[in-house]
């Protein structure tokens, strides 16, 4: 997926940050193929030198330069033979050392609490850790984050390589939050903030497109897709042909700020009617708060039929055949959804919609961990 290292250069194809007319420096060849090397392995496994070489298309002596300082830097490792080979010289297969770093990941999407995780390099959670937000928002809530990702790093076994949060707002390819009402954040360079608190490489996006991200890297998701997180707010990650859309601004996807009401509830960016004042957790759990099974079922499907008249466009303008739900299962995972669907099938053509998925995420809760993890990983090492 090409969302790679946006901040170090190494994503959307090679050079991201140079100007067309710039010129190509070794050091940026040399990232482009490290990246190249990482990649097949992340996602291929043990390779001999000589296949790799093949998959890449680099030269074998690129090919063993690269392995030999990746050994080096403890990220790769020989593992012997390939099982089964008689004829010829044997072939040494090398693989990732998924085991020799871990990543810290954090989810900021629900309403009263952070979760976070460390996490190895192929994404299985070594540690989970929460923590109650207690209504702080402003710089209370960095501070409060600050501490909570401390602890999370020095719960880690192996040297850490990063950290990745996925965050509610508008957040720009820098890691500056530039717009998050539910947390009281307007123009805060989180990442630059939390990165120099705790000395380390710190990568902060916005917690749908993290889903996105995450699902799309470890959970299966299509190259065509709509991640939907549905927490304090309500936010939509993009992805067309295999690449997470930005939009001008940092902004695509920003639904949750959707005016779907007529003179609705308050919203907390100001205006009356977003869909969050409807699809959001605390909206959903007081929609259905002291009702019985089948008023309550009624009211999550009202909340469908909201959501799918909103994303029906999108589907269609998109050509989109997936729209993934990431927040609670008990809320989304029923009327609600099944509603969603049946209205975006009613509000589009046939041949869009006829195929379209519309489920939860495969990561279920662990999606924006997930994510977060694929930050650093994109970030660091070029891998995604």
């Amino acid at each position: 997926m090409a969302t790679a290292t946006e901040r170090n250069g190494t994503g959307r194809g090679l050079g991201a940050r140079l100007r067309a007319t710039s010129k190509v420096l070794p050091e940026h060849a040399r990232a482009h193929n490290r990246s190249l090397v990482l990649q097949h392995l992340f996602h291929e496994g043990p390779t001999s030198r000589a296949d790799l070489a093949r998959a890449t298309s680099l030269t074998r002596v690129t090919i063993s330069d690269l392995v030999s300082v990746l050994i080096t830097e403890g990220l790769v490792e020989e593992l012997g033979t390939r099982p089964g080979q008689r004829v010829g010289k044997p072939a040494i297969l090398v693989g990732l050392r998924s085991d020799a770093y871990q990543i810290v990941a954090v989810d900021l999407t629900e309403h009263g609490r952070m979760r976070g995780a460390v996490l190895s390099l192929t994404g299985e959670i070594v540690v989970r850790r929460q923590l109650d937000i207690d209504g702080r928002t402003g710089d209370e809530l960095v501070d409060l984050l600050t501490r909570f990702v401390r602890r999370l790093v020095a719960a880690a076994n192996h040297p850490v390589i990063g950290v990745g949060v996925g965050s509610p707002g508008i957040i720009d390819l820098d890691g500056r939050v530039v717009e998050a009402p539910n947390r009281g954040w307007y123009d805060v360079p989180l990442a630059e903030i939390l990165g120099e608190r705790l000395g380390l490489p710190v990568h902060v996006a916005n917690d749908a497109n993290t889903a996105a991200l995450g699902e799309f890297t470890y959970g299966g998701g299509s190259s065509g897709m709509l991640a939907v997180t549905v927490g304090a707010g309500v936010g939509a990650g993009v992805v067309v042909d295999g690449v997470r859309v930005h939009g001008q601004g940092d902004a695509a996807g920003e639904i949750g700020h959707v005016t779907v009401v007529d003179d609705g509830e308050q919203c907390a960016c100001g205006r009356r009617g977003c869909l969050e004042t409807v699809l959001s957790v605390p909206a959903l759990r007081r929609a259905v708060d002291g009702k019985d099974k089948e008023a309550s079922d009624a009211a999550l499907a009202s909340a469908g039929r909201v959501l799918g008249v909103t994303l029906a466009p999108v589907v269609s303008a998109l050509n989109l055949n997936q729209v993934l739900l990431s927040g609670p299962r008990d809320l989304l995972d029923g009327p609600l959804r099944e509603a969603a669907l049946d209205t975006i099938r009613q509000r589009t053509m046939p041949a869009i919609t006829s195929g379209l998925q519309l489920r939860m995420a495969a990561l279920d809760e662990d999606v924006v961990l997930a994510g977060a993890a694929v930050l650093v990983l994109s970030a660091q090492l070029g891998v995604s």
